[in-house]
Formats: C-alpha cells, structure tokens, sequence
C-alpha cells in the first residue's frame, strides 16, 4: 500500500513539475516577444525618463492627463503653471514639477509620432 501511494505522489510531482516548467518557458517566450515588439520606443522612453528625471506615469498624475494629447496637455499645463505662480502665492517648487511634467510628456508625444512616421514612411 505504501508503494502504490509513494509511486502516485512521484507521478503527481513529476507532473507538476513539468508543468511549472512548461509555464515558465511560455512565460520567458512572452517577455521576450514583449522586448522585442516594445523595441525602440521602450527605450527612448525609458532614455527620456531619466533625463527628465521623471517617469511617464508620474508626469500624467501631475498634469492630471490620461491620455496623450497635446490639446489636453497644453490646457492642463497652462493652467496649473498660473496657479502655482509664486506672484500669486504658489509655490516655485510645484511649478517647476508642473514644466518638468510638460517637458516628459512632451518628450513622450516626439517619441510617439517618431515611432509613427517609421510605420508609415509614405505619410
């Protein structure tokens, strides 16, 4: 009776080991086609990051942006950077993060319509 049971718990962990293993192997597979789609844009955006100093997500909380817009961007920005004046009382500090998050964004939409012009040189 031990036999039987000790060779089921084997045949169970080899089963999940090849499993787990299989699992593994799919998941390298698809960080790997992520790098690869993800490519240049990935690390312009990343190279833009750190010299801005700041990352994309942080920039859009800033401006109170979720989507890339230069419309949407423009009017959030301007707004913020006149209430952050410090002639009227704001503070330099926030301002200075206010165009600091323009620049990253703006940074990002460049490297966007780069990325765009090189899937359709023809435009």
């Amino acid at each position: 009776m031990a036999k039987y049971l000790a060779q089921i718990i084997v045949m169970g962990v080899q089963v999940v080991g090849r499993a787990f293993a299989r699992a593994l192997q799919q998941e390298y597979a698809a960080s790997q086609a992520a790098a690869r789609a993800r490519g240049a844009a990935g690390q312009q955006s990343a190279a833009a990051s750190s010299i801005t100093g700041m990352s994309l997500q942080e920039a859009q909380q800033i401006l109170n942006v979720s989507t890339l817009t230069p419309e949407e961007i423009q009017k959030n920005y301007d707004h913020l950077f006149k209430v952050n004046d410090k002639s009227v009382g704001g503070s330099f500090y926030l301002q200075s993060k206010v165009v600091r998050a323009k620049e990253r964004l703006d940074e990002e939409l460049n490297i966007q319509t780069q990325q765009e012009k090189q899937k359709n040189p023809e435009t």
